[in-house]
Order: C-alpha cells, then structure tokens, then sequence
C-alpha cells in the first residue's frame, strides 16, 4: 500500500480512521458530518463519511471498511492520483452511496489534465458484498489486482449501496500478472444494491466485470474499453436491462469482447453456475477497421464459454470486428441446445460470420473437430429458428440506428422505419424488466443518456 499522511487536529485521536487533509479544523471525521469537508482521501476509511458536492482526491488503494458508509454527493468530481497505483476498494459489509442526478452527476477521473488522461491512469472502483458465488467459502475468495479483500457468501440481497448517475473513467490498471483492476468491479455484489446510469470510458480492462453476485442493473454504458465491456465469471446470476458498449479502435493484448462469460477459469460444473440474464443491450463495434493494426484483439459481440450458461434477448449486436456470437465448448453448446441458455429476438450483424461454435463431441451432426472456431449450420438454424426469433441484419446501416459509430457523439436511437424498433418479446422474464417496449436494442424513442454521460472525457476540464 502507498504511504500516507495526516494533518493533526488537536485533542482528536481516531487511529484506525478515515485517514484525510482538512481544509479547516472540524469535529471527528469518523462521525457522518457534512461539515466535515476533506480534499484527500487516502489509507483506511473506517467510519461513515458524508462529503457534499466538492472536488476530491484518491490517494493509492482508498478502502472502505466493514460497518463504514462513504457518500459523495451529486455533482462531485472525485480524481484518483495517477502518479501512484490508486483505487477505491468497498469492502463487505461497507457502502459507497454515490447517488448523482442526470444534471449533477458523480465523477470518477484520473488526475491528469484534460489532453493527458488515458486508459490505466488509476484502478477504478471494485465492491466487495456477501452474496453467492461458486467459489468456496473457505478459504473466502480474494478480489484481482492486488487489492486482496475477500468477498462471497450467502446473502443474496446483500447491500453495498448506490451508483446511480456515475461516470468511471480511465480506469483499469494491472497491479499484478494477470490480475487487473477494471472500471468497475462487483464482487458477489448482492440484489439490495442499486447500480443505475453507470458509465465507464476508456478503462485498460474490462468496462464492468461480475465475479458472481446477483446485483441487477439498468441503464449501463462502456465506452472505448481496451478488453471486454461486460465480463461475467463465478456464478453471476443477475438481471441486467438497458445497455450499451461503444468500442473505440485501440487494442489490448488479450481478446477484447463485447460480451464474455465463464462459469469460471477453467469451466468446472460448480454450482451455481453462471447465467446472467440480459436484455435491451446495444452493442457496437469497430465501424472504421482501416489502421487497425494486425495483432488489434477486438472480437466478438457475444462470447459465451467454459461451461456458463445465459440468457440474451432483445438486443443489437453490430459491427463486430471478428463473430457477433461465439458458444465455445461442449458444456455451453449443450446447455444451448438444451433449453438452459436462451439467445432471442436479437438482430445481429458482424463483419466477419455470425456465429463461431467450438465443439468437440464428434457423435454430433454440428460437432467441429479440435476446439477450431467454425461455422456451424446446426447451431445457427437453432439461433434463428421459429422460437428463437433472431434477425441476421445484411450489414452495418440494416438496424437503421442513426449514428452509432460516432464515437465522440454518437446517437444510438432507432431511425422511425428501423426494423429494431419492433420485434422485442419478454415472455417468461422476471418483473425487473420493463416488458412494455416492442424495441431491440437500449433505446426506443427516448434518449436515457441524456445529460450524464460523457463521449469526450479525453478534454474534459473537470
């Protein structure tokens, strides 16, 4: 952890406290004061704190700790010093109620000036809850990135708090060999948490990655991630509505997917098995592929593998540099096949084939040889069958989307005769989705970006 410094305030002692810098001599920080008004946070945050609208700096690793609640009010501007590894960790049984409004809110940016920001400026925010995973309890599971703080349990409408109109950007450092910190990261985040109007720009790695949990969400947005924009590992069984990924062409040195879900590294059957259930996504990829340079890792819109199952339905999927679907291996094949995983009522166009199957099972009349990504007929009459209702788009301008590949100002909405503005169908979903719209895709004729999010964080002045 980075070393860190206190001005004394007389007669006070909280040894094990918030650790921050003063504008001015006040009463205990530890108490939830918003007369208390740091410039610094830094080290350990052991008792609540409730900040008001102002400018705040994060310090190295920033951890709330179990009982503490940390609150930033709307409008906020909270920078994480790139000059050293920094990153604001919630641990179980701790809260981060950062609660903004479309007009006011809350920002999470690298310290930098407006030019200089970049992707792994700083390691964003990760929260730790106590709901399932399918990691065992004992020993407790331990968070990625150096950050090092146990997570899981059984609790699966666990409370962590509020992100609600927040912006996370230039996130996502590597604090160890494969292990790295993303925009935001949710372990075993619980159901009692509300996570809405989320955005995160320009992370190194993943937009928002789910280490099992089964928190929902609505109303996210990854921007210009440099590996996946939604990854789902260890049991995730959460409901997400709502959603957008707009892919710039910088590359990572891993593959970079729209969407990527295991049920865990190595595709074990360990319960329960993760199944996030998704609808309403825009998804959109590379639309300019000129200058790409050769070893560029953008991949497919959907990546399902090692033995996870899903459910994905009325939504986008266009412009993937390589397949808009991929299901890789025998355990996510079959669960397709058989009923357990569910791809529906989706419109999808990739530049290069639709689907990608790897399969081994050589009893099988769609079974590819030697795990090789292959076409596969079976599979893909089984994607738009009858039941399954999904609509092979004939190239990039066929969802008549009016200006997805605008990366600096792009308008996802639906022109008035696009064919995604119908179509959509929530038979058998749970009454966390909104089942009035007929639209796929995350917009209709209502634009719920407005006003919050941010395409141009590179020369923001903040």
């Amino acid at each position: 952890m980075k070393q860190f410094f206190i001005i004394a305030i007389a007669a006070i002692s909280f040894a094990g406290c918030v650790k921050v810098n003063f504008n001015e001599a006040t009463t205990d920080p530890g108490v939830r004061d918003t007369t208390v008004i740091p410039t610094t946070l830094s080290g350990r945050i052991d008792k609540s704190l409730t900040l008001p609208k102002g400018k705040y700096t994060l310090v190295g690793f920033v951890y709330v700790g179990k009982g503490a609640v940390l609150e930033f009010s709307p409008g906020s501007i909270i920078v994480a010093d790139a000059s050293v590894k920094t990153a604001l960790i919630v641990e179980q049984g701790a809260k981060l109620i950062a609660d903004g409004t479309a007009a006011n809110p809350i920002v999470f940016t690298s310290s930098k000036a407006a030019g200089q920001r970049r992707e792994f400026d700083w390691g964003g925010i990760s929260i730790c809850g106590y709901a399932p995973t399918n990691r065992p309890l004992v020993p407790a599971p331990i968070t990625e990135g150096g950050s090092n703080r146990p997570y899981g349990g059984t609790d699966a409408g666990d409370n962590s708090g509020i992100l609600r109109y927040v912006r996370i950007e230039f996130a996502g450092i590597t604090a160890e060999n494969n292990s790295e910190l993303n925009g935001l990261t949710l372990y075993a985040v619980g159901a009692g948490t509300i996570i809405e109007n989320v955005m995160t720009s320009y992370c190194g790695d993943d937009g928002f990655e789910f280490f099992g949990g089964t928190v929902n969400c609505k109303n996210l947005v990854s921007f210009a991630s440099g590996d996946d924009d939604f990854d789902f590992d260890f049991g995730y069984n959460g409901q997400i509505q709502y959603a957008v990924s707009l892919r710039d062409k910088y590359f990572d040195d891993d593959d970079a997917n729209q969407i990527e879900c295991d049920n865990d590294a190595t595709g074990t059957g360990a319960l329960p098995y993760t199944r996030p259930v998704l609808s309403n996504f825009t998804l959109i990829g590379v639309y300019d592929t000129t200058g790409l340079p050769s070893n560029a890792r953008h991949r497919f819109g959907n990546r399902w593998r090692r033995n996870t199952r899903f459910e994905f339905r009325n939504s986008i999927i266009l412009g993937s540099w390589g397949n808009g679907v991929a299901l890789d291996g025998d355990g996510t094949i079959n669960a397709f096949l058989n009923g357990e995983s569910i791809f529906r009522n989706n419109a999808v166009f990739s530049y290069n084939k639709l689907l990608n199957g790897s399969f081994t099972d050589a009893s099988a009349t769609f079974a590819t040889s030697n795990q090789v990504l292959l076409p596969n007929a079976t599979l893909l009459a089984t994607l738009t069958n009858g039941t399954n209702l999904n609509t092979v788009l004939a190239n990039q301008n066929a969802a008549m989307l009016t200006s997805p590949f605008a990366l600096n100002a792009p308008n996802f909405l639906p022109a008035v005769s696009s064919p995604v503005l119908t179509g959509a169908n929530f038979a058998g979903m749970s009454a966390f989705f909104t089942s009035a719209p007929t639209f796929r895709g995350a917009f209709g004729t209502t634009n719920w970006m407005q006003g919050w999010t941010s395409f141009t964080p590179q020369t923001n002045v903040y």
